[in-house]
């Protein structure tokens, strides 16, 4: 039997919508359902030909037993060794490189020592910043937000030295990028599912969280080529199967926001049952593909590093 887990948390909607799905689809030999886990003993195989990954960003425990399922034979989606090298301001660099427009990104050293850190661990760092280099090479408006995160947390707008200082005094021990801001007039979401499939969102992240999706909006055929065509070189680039892109567009021209989505927001009741129904069978016949497949996981491409060709050569 080749079954299928899903791994998540509090989600409510998706993760039992695609085990449906999946097992709606009749397929011989093919079962999903939740995620069962004890303790993990060493070396021994999770049971899943494949393992769908919603929460383990927020467990350890879960990432631990997710790299280990990889050793023993399972595909899992997302792949837990990119996602845990992974971050965001590494990902503005690369994208940069790859011919996708990219705001202008700074790195920022952490406001607030680490814990366990003091001045004497941190002899090789400048002090204090040239402020005014940053501020010529980003200008205002700009955004403040962490290097890694997601769901908006702790993202700051700001239009002057003074509200950036403030703003940075407030972020504590977090390792923080400033970016340019970019004054859009439309912003797009993206699913990305297989590095192959794209559903396109037309979404704005100035409403409340419940009426960001927006309805009815008709993306012009040249702008959704540039979608497609910059979220498939993203995902391939970075090996993400199961993705949100995105994109805020200004003088028309699509500038990746944020890639870094390994877990998307997929809950009906936030991206609406039209986006909602597409994630569920895109992700049913993902998952029941790499279930089925002849190729094992450890001849796969899940044990390639995809970014990896894109650094910078010594030789």
């Amino acid at each position: 039997m080749n079954k299928i887990g899903v791994m998540y948390g509090r989600e409510n909607t998706f993760p039992p919508a695609l085990i449906e799905a999946i097992n709606g689809r009749n397929i011989e030999d093919v079962e999903a359902e939740s995620v069962q886990i004890g303790g993990v003993l060493q070396n021994k195989p999770s049971g899943y030909r494949v393992i769908i990954d919603r929460i383990s960003q927020d467990v350890p425990f879960y990432r631990a037993f997710l790299k280990h399922a990889v050793l023993t034979g399972t595909t899992v989606i997302n792949n837990p060794f990119w996602w845990t090298a992974d971050d965001k301001f590494f990902n503005y660099a690369l994208s940069e490189k790859l011919g996708v427009a990219t705001p202008k990104t700074v790195l920022l050293p952490h406001n607030q020592h680490p814990p366990d850190i003091t001045s004497q661990s941190l002899r090789n760092l400048v002090y204090p910043l040239d402020w005014n280099e940053i501020f010529e090479y980003i200008g205002f408006p700009a955004f403040l937000k962490p290097y890694s995160g997601g769901g908006w947390k702790h993202v700051y707008k700001v239009h002057s030295p003074e509200e950036l200082f403030w703003a940075y005094n407030q972020t504590g021990d977090l390792c923080m990028t400033l970016q340019q801001g970019i004054e859009f007039d439309s912003y797009y979401r993206c699913y990305v599912v297989g590095r192959k499939h794209v559903h396109i969102m037309p979404y704005d992240p100035r409403l409340p969280h419940a009426d960001r999706y927006v309805q009815n909006e008709v993306v012009p055929t040249a702008m959704r080529e540039r979608l497609e065509r910059d979220c498939l070189t993203l995902c391939n680039a970075l090996g993400y199967e199961m993705n949100t892109v995105e994109f805020a567009v200004q003088d028309g021209v699509p500038y990746a926001i944020d890639f870094l989505n390994p877990a998307p927001d997929a809950d009906l009741h936030s991206v609406g049952e039209e986006n909602f129904r597409w994630f569920v069978n895109a992700m049913a016949d993902f998952a029941i593909e790499k279930a089925t497949a002849v190729q094992t996981p450890s001849q796969s491409d899940l044990t390639e590093y995809h970014w990896g060709r894109f650094l910078a050569s010594h030789e």
